[in-house]
């Protein structure tokens, strides 16, 4: 049975969203065609039927934000106060803080999905609560001469969150095994290799105090054929649309078969991958919104200590505005 919190969440049934959504780390290729993509697991009975589940959602979302950002706030104030009280979150923290556990972290959310997949939407509305202060998002299109002169990973690292900050990437380094393969941009060889790489790479950001959320927001090939033609329809969403596109729609069990590899070889204990399905919106803000929450709560944050004597500063405070008040006698 789901629960019910005091600001008014209610929790998913049948476990956490974490372990109903997590793709099993076997190293295998993942059944993509076994998970639906209107499915809505972990729902509570309490959302409810039809068009009333849409609003159940809709509320929920917005409580859950407003708790994410609170979440994030601590997070940055975390960093914010290993780096010293002069210094920006962004900056390098003091001599040795990053001993014995206690470095600034910093929570990255990965985006990966077909277009029209919603990463857009997600971002809008799941992130949307969150202060821009403390938010790092990045998209990552077809690689500039610039970064094809790189490693592939190279244009990843520059994109990494600061310490404290919630980094969101709008597609990522998976673009490398998924474009790069079905489009024949690199031999086999060489898209595959980069499988290990990729998993090097995430196990040096996880134990750099990077705590990755790594979701695939699984569309339908009929929900993106709809979701097109509303670009192509709609004046106000041309902008949304590219050709291209529809050269990739042809390519789609290719790339459904990228994604199941990529899935099953590149979930592991320290970087899970999380598919949600995505046909419903409203149920893929819900589930990525209570996959942060529960990510966060794992991070056990809190507001920092004072660096400073509190009460010296309190009376300094007053003192000064006991001056001003004699001065303006």
């Amino acid at each position: 049975m789901s629960g019910v919190d005091e600001s008014g969440i209610v929790g998913p049934e049948g476990g956490k969203m974490r372990e109903l959504l997590r793709v099993a780390p076997d190293g295998g290729a993942v059944d993509l065609a076994g998970i639906d993509q209107r499915s809505t697991p972990g729902l509570p009975a309490a959302a409810g039927n039809g068009r009333r589940r849409k609003d159940w959602a809709g509320q929920q979302v917005e409580l859950l934000g407003a708790g994410l950002g609170r979440e994030q706030e601590m997070l940055y104030a975390e960093a914010k106060s290993a780096a010293g009280p002069e210094a920006p979150a962004s900056a390098p923290t003091r001599a040795g803080a990053h001993l014995n556990g206690d470095r600034p972290r910093r929570l990255l959310l990965v985006l990966q999905a077909m277009d029209c997949g919603g990463k857009d939407g997600t971002i809008k509305r799941v992130a949307g609560a969150m202060n821009p202060l403390g938010l790092h998002i990045r998209s990552f299109g077809p690689p500039t001469e610039e970064e094809l002169r790189h490693d592939f990973l190279w244009r990843v690292r520059q994109a990494l969150p600061p310490p404290g900050h919630v980094g969101i990437f709008n597609r990522s380094h998976y673009e490398d095994v998924l474009v790069a393969r079905v489009e024949s941009l690199v031999d086999e060889a060489t898209w595959r290799a980069r499988y290990d790489a990729i998993n090097a790479f995430e196990r040096e950001l996880t134990h750099g105090a990077v705590t990755l959320v790594k979701v695939m927001l699984h569309i339908s090939r009929e929900e993106q054929g709809e979701r097109l033609m509303e670009r192509l329809t709609d004046p106000r969403k041309y902008w949304k649309y590219n050709p291209s596109d529809l050269d990739s729609r042809a390519r789609w069990d290719d790339y459904q078969a990228a994604y199941a590899e990529a899935l099953g070889r590149c979930g592991t204990d320290a970087a899970p991958w999380f598919v949600v399905p995505a046909d419903r919106k409203w149920y893929r803000d819900w589930a990525v919104a209570h996959l942060l929450r529960e990510t966060f709560d794992g991070l056990d944050l809190g507001y920092p200590a004072a660096g400073f004597d509190v009460e010296r500063e309190r009376q300094r405070l007053r003192a000064a505005s006991e001056r001003r008040k004699v001065n303006a006698r």
